[in-house]
């Protein structure tokens, strides 16, 4: 896929996200949609992602975001849009 056939969706999860297999479920979720990227907690309760790859697939993990992981209770997601970086592989991060 050339850098101009994909998107990159830098994304912020609100709610009861972390500490419920949310950055797992993310992970799981990217890689067996064939989405790039990383997820990581931050210290204000959130959880950061970005999604990169296939503009579809890009938009279901948006979409996936809004329930998450079976534990999460989403209250909210924030989605800005950034240019292609050719991220590859999903990634979870430790530190925020």
């Amino acid at each position: 896929m050339s850098e101009a056939d994909r998107v990159r969706a830098h994304v912020h999860v609100s709610g009861n996200v972390q500490g419920v297999g949310y950055r797992a479920n993310t992970e799981e979720t990217a890689t067996r949609r064939g989405v790039s990227g990383w997820v990581r907690n931050l210290p204000t309760g959130r959880v950061e992602a970005v999604f990169e790859g296939d503009p579809r697939a890009v938009e279901s993990m948006i979409g996936w975001c809004h329930t998450g992981s079976p534990h999460a209770t989403v209250d909210s997601v924030d989605v800005a849009y950034e240019q292609p970086q050719n991220v590859d592989g999903f990634d979870v991060r430790w530190s925020g």
